[in-house]
């Protein structure tokens, strides 16, 4: 999944525990973080780990695999919500920025 898809998928309607069961993550879990795999870009595969396996770090190796942390989940949430209260950018722009402020922040 990319930041595309996350976004399509939320501005949709997807509720956060049903993403969660579908991903096998702890929903009750204190943060879930959204990480790009390496090497970071708008096109990279997303992955979602929740933060007592991260530790908060900015990247993070799981199976073999490097990633970088964009923000949390909670974060991405709000944009979505703020945004489908009122017209806001195209999932395309929406991906572009948040990715922008996600790399801008890091």
């Amino acid at each position: 999944m990319k930041l595309i898809d996350l976004i399509t998928l939320f501005r949709e309607g997807a509720t956060f525990e049903n993403f969660c069961n579908e991903q096998a993550l702890n929903a009750e879990s204190e943060v879930i973080e959204i990480y790009a795999q390496a090497p970071v870009s708008l096109e990279a595969q997303l992955a979602f780990f929740p933060i007592e396996e991260t530790e908060g770090r900015t990247e993070f190796q799981s199976e073999g695999m490097l990633y970088r942390n964009l923000f949390d989940f909670f974060y991405f949430l709000e944009v979505i919500k703020d945004l489908n209260d009122s017209e806001g950018p195209t999932n395309s722009e929406l991906a572009q920025k948040l990715f922008r402020y996600a790399i801008k922040d890091a």
